[in-house]
């Protein structure tokens, strides 16, 4: 151990018998402890936010899809025998996917219809597993709408819907939109808007006759054994069937502005959060400026006694970078602590104010999720002490650049 280092450190044990200067010191640290415990936490929830959300919304829309150039899907059961061949292919079904008018008399609603044979959809999808009412057997004549699109039309279990599509059939009274009725045999819950406010299921034959589709689908839904490795999955796929004349999707690109906006969202609150810990850090500016100059007597001391100038600065460096590091240490440890522990002591608060702050009814995440990530830990802790690292230099610069001659003469 260096002299600097070991000066350093009994300069931080005396300071507590200083009052003001060891209640600075005190205050620097609390600020730099807070300000990361405030970041960990915050990032970790994020991450446990988008883990909940990107789960949900995959869950819908299946991992990737295979389709052809013209949007049609021709002799649909040979190229699914194909995609199930793949050995990363879990599951599939195929599926129509068009827009439509969903009427109930007195409310009407632009919806998204998928026809699917139910018993295929439920092993690439959850959504049929979210029922809230009823059941997802889907009759001939049933129709399953979202929990939103319910409350929006006003219509329940077992009402009567017409879906008109922009199918347009010649009749005795001329040309109209092609149209069928429907009963409301099931309402799914799936925790996500786009969903239980716009989409509705109806068996595929069904949807067949509504889009003049004959015998053709929209594409081939797979769920793929890893869901990272969707992409090389479907383009293997698409490799085997032929790719001059099929085409894949995977979840990357079917919510690629949904991604980027996570994504994005935890940068910018992660750039705001770090000025925090930047105020915290270089508060020890202010502190070791108060401490160099309570030091001023033994800086000349230490000086008469042969200390360079290099270093004085380097002892009153350690002093600021030791301060900034336990500072760091602590408001990790007490971070990942709080970050492990954080739906536990929100679900105290809200029984100990009787408020709940993610009301079931309003919100579809109604917990505080909470998933901390190596890498995060890693760039706050490198991040705060470059920061106390560049609070610490111009103070140790002060105290090396000061003038023994003034300070012994003032003695």
């Amino acid at each position: 151990m260096s002299i600097e280092f070991h000066i350093s450190n009994r300069y931080l044990r005396s300071n507590r018998k200083k009052g003001f200067v060891s209640f600075i010191s005190g205050v620097s640290m609390v600020g730099l402890i807070l300000a990361v415990i405030t970041l960990v936490t915050v990032l970790s929830v994020m991450n446990g936010f988008h883990q909940e959300l990107r789960e949900r919304v995959l869950s819908a829309i299946s991992h990737s899809y295979i389709s052809e150039y013209n949007g049609k899907l021709a002799n649909w059961q040979a190229v699914q025998g194909i995609v199930n061949q793949h050995k990363n292919v879990l599951n599939s079904s195929p599926y129509i996917e068009q827009y439509a008018l969903l009427n109930t008399g007195s409310n009407a609603q632009g919806i998204s219809v998928r026809g699917i044979i139910p018993k295929l959809e439920r092993q690439t999808s959850i959504l049929l597993e979210k029922m809230k009412y009823g059941d997802s057997q889907l009759p001939k004549s049933g129709i399953l709408i979202g929990a939103g699109l319910s409350s929006q039309l006003g219509a329940t279990l077992g009402d009567k819907v017409t879906l008109l599509t922009p199918e347009l059939s010649a009749s005795i009274i001329g040309i109209q939109p092609r149209f069928k009725r429907f009963t409301i045999t099931g309402i799914f819950d799936a925790g996500v808007n786009e969903y239980d406010n716009n989409l509705a299921f109806i068996q595929l034959n069904q949807a067949q006759k509504l889009y003049s589709m004959k015998d053709k689908v929209s594409g081939i839904r797979l769920k793929v054994d890893d869901i990272f490795n969707a992409k090389k999955i479907t383009q293997e796929v698409v490799t085997r069937l032929g790719d001059d004349q099929y085409y894949g999707i995977d979840w990357t690109r079917q919510k690629a502005n949904f991604i980027k906006a996570l994504n994005l969202e935890k940068q910018m609150i992660a750039i705001i959060l770090s000025l925090i810990i930047a105020v915290a850090a270089f508060n020890i500016v202010s502190m070791m400026v108060m401490v160099v100059t309570d030091k001023t007597a033994d800086i000349a001391i230490l000086r008469t006694l042969g200390m360079t100038p290099k270093r004085i600065v380097k002892l009153f460096f350690y002093q600021g970078v030791t301060i900034g590091t336990v500072g760091i240490i602590i408001g990790l440890i007490l971070g990942i602590l709080l970050s492990l522990n954080i739906e536990y002591i929100i679900s105290a608060i809200e029984s100990l104010i009787g408020v709940e702050f993610f009301p079931k009814d309003i919100f579809y995440i109604n917990r505080f999720p909470s998933e901390i990530h190596l890498n995060d830990i890693i760039t706050i802790a490198l991040g705060a002490f470059i920061l106390v690292i560049l609070a610490a230099i111009y103070p140790a610069k002060r105290a090396g650049n000061l003038q023994i001659s003034a300070v012994l003469n003032h003695e």
